[in-house]
């Protein structure tokens, strides 16, 4: 039994004994008063009537007219009157049967009063005695009408007292509810702080938990600062601040090999006569020079979503664009800025060389570095500034206008054009986690199945992401209860979609309909996505823990200094990007940050996932720094 409904029962169990007590004693004592009363009526009239009787000259005639004559005015239930030998000379009793109260009150509280007696005298002779009791349905009539007068005034009181009671209790409840939600987000990893209620006892409850949360807060932002230094130092460049060259190619292997790959453009830039300058100008001149040139190829790359800068080597830079299908405009633009900026270090000559290539899901690596690569090179043989572009190795079938992708997109919706595919997440021991399951469409009914990276960056633009999501949730659902020996399938939800304000309850409404499976249902969001949707993400993550479903951040590692912001949502898991993953068996730095991470998460209740492992090397390092699971090529499915 709860606390409150303690409270509730005490103070009701309290008040009936209280106002019980209170009714009895009353009763009692107007009892008490009405039978003292009687008794001296009884008395009063009994003397009366021997005195009226006494002053005639009495006999037996006489006598029984007066006393039919009093009985009669229906005041007395007896009158009886003896002569000296004890023989009755003459008597009335009632038999009235109105008896002022309900049986069962006379029966539990009786009124007993004493009869009056007095003597008849005939001159200086004793002629009788007579015996007299009043009726008492007089006395049980307002011992009845104060009865009910009293338990209608008690029950008012308790009414009253109730409302009080509640009142107390209502300001009790609301801030005892508010520290018992702060408990239960501490255990569900949600820090959050409360304000302080006004009573002393649960003000020192809820301060107590504030300063723990403070501190928990304190030192995991603290920890963050620190790793997050370690990261800087593992995958940036130290003098421009762009990313290094093995944290670059393991982001465009990542763009190029993930599911969810949209594809997109790489940009090589080579500053020109670099040697020139470090020797007309110095070494701080030099890396004066670099600094700017940096500062500007990252402002393109921070123009484009997700887009990303590197210094490769001492002159060569690049810029990577996922989905970006304009990027020698965007190269073009670069490339003036460049001259722009480099004008007081150049003396005139050329300043940089600019090589463009586009690339889609699945393209060959080395192959796409040697197009580029290419273009670079047949820019710097015209040796004045210039960008040349990678031809295509293939061209792209896929609809052309908004129109006609909205038109597919919503076709294969209506036909079922859509399914799951399935990669094995795996434990630290090799066991089967629960299965990575993202979303692929076709567009007829003999076409190929579409990875996500082909439609989704349109869908984002039409708004067709939450239907596609609602669509993959809905299948995700269907195979766990087809499967119940499943223990566990994640779906990924798309940034965009937490932007619909509809998305949210046709989520939740889907689930419900699915509460028998809902607990192993995984829901992922990626790092970017999630931070910058934090206020309508936030409220769905506490209702999808409600519904016992597991929360999770994917593609996660490039905001990690803003970890602060994710005490509040009560994650389950965090799936780290595969840019930090590729080479961690011989990257110190990486293995440092990432050992970090898990320490940090770990603390909190938070499993750690690998995503992108590509090799055996790197899923043995990752089980040694402390990650929970990991996917990627290297993971196949447990025996």
């Amino acid at each position: 039994m709860s606390m409150y409904r303690q409270l509730w029962l005490a103070i009701v169990a309290s008040m009936l004994l209280a106002l019980g007590g209170s009714l009895l004693a009353s009763l009692l004592s107007a009892r008490g008063y009405l039978e003292s009363q009687l008794s001296i009526k009884n008395t009063d009239n009994a003397t009366a009537l021997a005195l009226s009787l006494s002053q005639g000259n009495p006999d037996a005639v006489m006598v029984d007219l007066v006393v039919a004559s009093l009985f009669d005015s229906g005041h007395y239930e007896l009158i009886r009157i003896n002569d000296p030998a004890g023989k009755t000379m003459t008597e009335r009793v009632s038999d009235a049967k109105d008896a002022g109260a309900p049986l069962w009150f006379i029966r539990l509280l009786p009124i007993t009063a004493t009869p009056g007696q007095a003597q008849i005298s005939s001159g200086w002779k004793q002629f009788g005695t007579v015996s007299l009791v009043s009726h008492s349905r007089f006395a049980y009539g307002a011992l009845w009408k104060s009865a009910y007068e009293m338990v209608l005034a008690l029950s008012v009181a308790g009414v009253v007292g109730g409302w009080l009671g509640s009142m107390v209790l209502g300001r009790i409840r609301k801030p005892l509810d508010t520290v018992i939600e702060q408990a239960k987000a501490i255990a569900q990893r949600r820090f959050v702080t409360v304000e302080e209620p006004r009573v002393p006892e649960l003000q020192q409850l809820a301060l107590a938990m504030n300063v723990t949360v403070g501190r928990l807060k304190s030192m995991f932002e603290e920890e963050a600062s620190r790793l997050e230094v370690v990261r800087q130092e593992a995958n940036f460049d130290p003098l421009t601040g762009l990313a290094n060259r093995s944290h670059f190619m393991a982001r465009l292997r990542q763009c190029i090999d993930a599911e969810d790959s949209v594809g997109g453009s790489l940009v090589l830039v080579r500053l020109a006569n670099l040697a020139d300058i470090n020797r007309r100008l110095g070494r701080v001149a030099t890396d004066d020079f670099l600094k700017t040139a940096g500062a500007v190829i990252a402002a393109c790359a921070d123009s484009v979503p997700s887009g990303s800068g590197a210094r490769l080597n001492g002159a060569d830079f690049a810029v990577l664009l996922p989905a970006e299908r304009a990027a020698l405009a965007v190269a073009q633009h670069l490339l003036q800025q460049l001259v722009r900026v480099s004008a007081p270090f150049v003396d005139g000559q050329a300043c940089a060389w600019l090589g463009v290539g586009q690339f889609v899901h699945g393209d060959d690596l080395g192959s796409l570095l040697a197009r580029v690569d290419l273009a670079l090179a047949t820019a710097e043989a015209g040796h004045a500034d210039g960008v040349r572009e990678a031809p295509q190795d293939a061209a792209d079938e896929m609809p052309r206008t908004a129109e006609q992708w909205a038109v597919m997109i919503l076709r294969a919706l209506e036909h079922g054009w859509v399914r799951l595919i399935s990669f094995p997440v795996i434990n630290a021991e090799g066991g089967l986690s629960h299965r990575e399951c993202p979303l692929r469409l076709m567009f007829d009914e003999k076409g190929e199945w579409l990875p996500a990276g082909r439609f989704l960056p349109v869908a984002e633009r039409l708004k067709l992401t939450p239907a596609l999501d609602l669509a993959a949730v809905q299948l995700g659902l269907k195979e766990l209860r087809a499967e119940p020996q499943l223990s566990g399938l994640a779906i990924n939800l798309s940034a965009s979609s937490l932007q619909d304000p509809q998305f949210g309850s046709r989520l939740l409404a889907l689930i419900d309909t699915h509460k028998d499976v809902a607990g192993r249902l995984w829901l992922e969001v990626s790092e970017a996505g999630a931070l910058q949707h934090l206020p309508a993400f936030k409220p769905l993550c506490t209702e999808l823990k409600e519904r016992g479903c597991r929360i999770g951040l994917e593609h996660y590692g490039d905001h990690f200094s803003q970890i602060g912001l994710l005490h509040e949502l009560g994650l389950d898991y965090l799936k780290v990007d595969a840019s930090f993953v590729r080479g961690v068996d011989s990257n110190a730095g990486n293995a440092a940050f990432l050992k970090g991470l898990c320490s940090i998460a770990h603390n909190i209740g938070l499993q750690v996932l690998a995503e992108g492992v590509a090799t055996s090397a790197e899923l043995t390092a990752l089980v040694g720094i402390g990650f929970d699971g990991a996917t990627g090529p290297a993971v196949t499915n447990p025996a």
